[in-house]
């Protein structure tokens, strides 16, 4: 599941105005999903009926829900701010008015929904805002940007002080150069490093499993493959947070990875033998000593009974024959490490109740648990 990048046109003429684009958009994130940019907010006459000045606006919100789905979301938004249904043919005064005008550069047409919005073009209190936030996104059907439509209609003047808050100052996690999120065998670890990556403009560092060689083989017989799997991981992490961690982006604003290389020492006392691990343990100290540490090290916990679940929903064949008795090893490792921890800046939190990759509430109650940490 991916993020949809969505501009969402907001208006509002009766009423605290101001507050209800603010408490409109407190919905969206809380509800849909974050919002990215914000645009200028304009005051304009009613168009097409006598009626109050609207403040007009545009946000750029990032969601993992169908357009379907962010159509219904924001029409539920309006129903309980009170927007009530059309009484006549004719526009009316309204509390508030959330239109998705593009998702992502979709057409849609269907009895329901059409996307982009259809009148988009014709109204400059749609297209001016969207010129604040997007001035070169390419109107999918007339294939002319936001400028080149804005620039044909009549020039909104009449700005207003309000500023509508973009999520990342109520989560400031960007403000920290390397966050490292860790967690047992589904725990959904991979998944948040995506959705932050994607929230925040944060370079996104994953472990590269998938190509290891020795790792179905590892599944298949342990105790021959468990040694050169160890190694061959710890190699391949020490030079990807050599490489990836230490060199900054000058495109981002931080680096987020989905493991970090302390991971090697928990799963290798597991799966190596006593020697085996003295010997492994002597190399991995000499290599952790020129690694660059996390400024805030994320572990999610999970129980062993969804883990299991979430293992055997994501449906990779190697891990199928995974026992919980491996993850109840695991989770015990991560905690001795957490608790005898002295150098780096913990945060554990509990994903036994949540569903941040589904739900946006629960996604936003891990982010204000990490923005805590990080205040």
């Amino acid at each position: 599941m991916h993020n949809h990048q969505v501009y969402i046109a907001l208006g509002s003429n009766t009423g605290d105005r101001k507050s209800h684009l603010l408490t409109a958009c407190n919905h969206i994130e809380s509800q849909i999903g974050l919002i990215i940019k914000a645009a200028k907010v304009y005051e304009v006459a009613a168009c097409g009926f006598k009626g109050g000045d609207f403040l007009n606006s545009c946000v750029l919100i990032h969601t993992r829900m169908d357009a379907k789905s962010c159509l219904e979301k924001l029409q539920n938004i309006e129903q309980d701010m009170g927007r009530v249904p059309r009484s006549s043919d004719t526009y009316e005064d309204r509390v508030i008015d959330l239109d998705i005008v593009y998702f992502d550069n979709e057409i849609i047409t269907s009895t329901t929904l059409q996307i982009p919005h259809p009148r988009m073009q014709d109204r400059n209190f749609v297209m001016q805002p969207l010129c604040d936030i997007a001035p070169h996104f390419e109107h999918p059907v007339l294939h002319k940007s936001n400028t080149a439509i804005c620039n044909s209609l009549d020039v909104l003047r009449s700005k207003v002080d309000v500023e509508i808050p973009l999520s990342r100052k109520r989560y400031p996690i960007h403000h920290i150069n390397f966050i490292a999120i860790e967690g047992n065998i589904g725990s959904g670890k991979t998944s948040l490093t995506h959705q932050i990556s994607a929230d925040f403009n944060a370079k996104k560092v994953l472990e590269r499993f998938a190509d290891n060689p020795f790792l179905p083989l590892f599944y298949e017989d342990t105790d021959r493959y468990a040694f050169p799997l160890e190694m061959s991981f710890l190699a391949d992490r020490y030079q990807q947070l050599s490489d990836d961690v230490a060199q900054q982006d000058l495109f981002s604003d931080f680096t987020v990875a989905d493991y970090y290389v302390i991971k090697s020492l928990i799963f290798s006392k597991i799966t190596l033998s006593k020697e085996e691990y003295a010997l492994y343990k002597r190399l991995f100290t000499m290599m952790y000593k020129e690694l660059v540490k996390p400024d805030l090290y994320v572990y999610l916990y999970q129980t062993e009974e969804r883990l299991m679940e979430n293992i055997k929903t994501r449906g990779r064949e190697y891990e199928q024959n995974i026992e919980s008795s491996y993850l109840s090893q695991i989770q015990q490792g991560y905690a001795s490490f957490i608790r005898s921890q002295q150098d780096l800046k913990i945060k554990v939190i509990d994903v036994s109740e949540l569903d941040f990759v589904n739900q946006q509430e629960d996604y936003l109650k891990v982010l204000d648990q990490i923005s805590g940490t990080i205040s």
